[in-house]
């Protein structure tokens, strides 16, 4: 999965699975455009509010991963 402030889909909407792999960009740029365009259908995003232009990478990656691990009953962790 892709990440980005463009996705039409919510990263809550998605059924997460063993072997996920999410992708990021770095804070200043995002993803590139051309990676965004060829994989259209996996880029998915974190709701903001409008007018903010992203969130702190760091928060994104925590914010994502943790709903991953939710769904997958949180493997591994006791």
């Amino acid at each position: 999965l892709l990440l980005s402030t463009h996705g039409k889909r919510c990263y809550t909407e998605i059924c997460y699975h063993q072997g996920t792999y999410l992708l990021f960009g770095n804070e200043t740029q995002g993803l590139p455009e051309d990676l965004k365009e060829s994989y259209s259908k996996l880029v998915v995003r974190i709701p903001m509010r409008p007018g903010l232009r992203s969130l702190n990478l760091s928060n994104s990656v925590a914010i994502v991963v943790y709903e991953a691990l939710r769904q997958l009953d949180f493997p591994g962790i006791t």
